[in-house]
């Protein structure tokens, strides 16, 4: 029978670990709020960037438990390639999915495009002018002037330029007034 008193170095490391891994997921969670509330975006796009994190965090605590419990390194790195070479060969196969990601996590921190405000995407083959509807972590959704509904994959909204016509006078007055 396994002695548990034998491993108490690695319990005692493995709930260190976990407990500083729990206070940065939950630390961030709040910094991302935080964010999200001064710059007047939605909760379903910040739900993109939350489980982006939670992904980051889980990985981090994994690794650091593999590790801590003496999975050799050299098992570990050929283990993890291994999963790196399936993951990549899967991103390969769905590009516009890595694509529409990133770019969803490029809107949120460092676009000033907000919801309801009135845009152009300059595009030479269609005139899409409207208001921004939604935007999700793959799309961006848009009612045009003659109340057409459309979507616009978020990868096209950063290749396009994005012309703002009009800010929502509601977010534009909470950008100016962060009370």
């Amino acid at each position: 029978m396994i002695d548990p008193m034998s491993f108490k170095t690695e319990i005692l490391l493995t709930v260190i670990h976990l407990v500083i891994i729990l206070t940065l997921n939950t630390l961030s969670r709040r910094a991302i709020r935080r964010y999200g509330k001064t710059s007047s975006i939605d909760m379903n796009s910040r739900k993109i960037i939350f489980y982006l994190s939670n992904l980051l965090f889980y990985i981090l605590a994994f690794v650091g438990i593999s590790l801590i419990w003496g999975v050799n390194l050299k098992d570990f790195s050929l283990f993890l390639s291994s999963i790196l070479a399936i993951v990549g060969i899967g991103f390969v196969a769905q590009w516009s999915i890595l694509s529409n990601l990133t770019a969803s996590v490029i809107l949120f921190f460092s676009h000033p495009l907000r919801l309801g405000d009135r845009i152009r995407v300059m595009d030479k083959d269609f005139d899409w002018t409207g208001k921004v509807e939604d935007i999700s972590g793959f799309y961006l959704f848009m009612r045009t002037d003659d109340g057409r509904r459309i979507t616009i994959p978020t990868n096209l909204v950063i290749q396009k330029g994005i012309e703002i016509l009009k800010q929502d006078e509601e977010t534009s007055s909470i950008e100016e007034n962060p009370s």
